[in-house]
């Protein structure tokens, strides 16, 4: 091959990658925002402004803000619902039919808070929006439910294994509880951090996985008052 046709046959290997290069500098950027500002305190100009370029190369690769807004849920949240999916698949797997609520809810929450633990940079931005999207009606349950049922739905699951004796309702209750909690996690407020004058810190991943669980299992335990579901291991 001479010269001229490797350069030609580079050219749009090269041109791929700084496309690639240029969307991934454009959904860094809309994460950072999205997580600051929340959905609707962004515009297109703001994302462009943050990276230095003009508006119409956003346009040039997205559809409005929605579609910019969509990317970057596609980006993070298959990930983290797929590894969620195949910890609690390694559980049940591992305990076949002796599933806990403690184990359960292990399976379920430490997979979120390792990546936030050991790839904060990475992760909590997209963390901060899916706070902000657990407690917004309309366009934050449509992307949570949207990514996220299936990972519920596996978890009701294996809850109902662990607590046989309880009515579907309880739990999907208890649930409700938890996922309330553990976005509020993702939020990263400081407001515990000046509650308690600096004795915890919201942003201690490290603790809240070491506690959460348990505390979490105790209260499905007792809302569900049934004799089957055993004590935390």
């Amino acid at each position: 091959m001479s010269t001229d046709q490797t350069q030609e046959a580079k050219a749009p290997r090269h041109k791929a990658r700084a496309r690639e290069q240029s969307i991934e500098r454009i959904l860094d950027a809309a994460e950072q925002l999205f997580a600051e500002f929340g959905y609707h305190g962004v515009t297109l100009k703001d994302v462009a402004a943050r990276i230095g370029v003009s508006s119409t190369l956003i346009h040039y690769h997205f559809n409005g803000k929605e579609s910019l807004f969509e990317a970057v849920w596609a980006r993070r949240a298959p990930v983290s619902a797929q590894n969620r999916l195949d910890a609690m698949r390694r559980y049940a797997e591992e305990v076949g039919d002796k599933v806990t609520v403690e184990g359960a809810l292990h399976a379920w929450i430490d997979t979120d808070l390792n990546v936030q633990i050991h790839d904060t940079e990475q992760w909590l931005a997209f963390g901060q929006i899916s706070a902000q999207a657990n407690s917004a009606a309309g366009w934050g349950a449509e992307k949570m439910g949207k990514y996220f049922n299936p990972v519920v739905l596996a978890l009701i699951d294996l809850l109902k294994k662990a607590m046989p004796g309880c009515d579907e309702a309880t739990i999907f209750w208890g649930y409700h509880f938890v996922s309330g909690a553990m976005t509020h996690n993702m939020a990263r407020t400081g407001r515990l951090d000046q509650l308690s004058h600096g004795l915890c810190s919201s942003n201690d991943f490290e603790s809240i996985r070491q506690h959460m669980a348990t505390f979490m299992a105790a209260g499905f335990k007792a809302i569900c008052q049934c004799p089957s579901a055993e004590t935390a291991k």
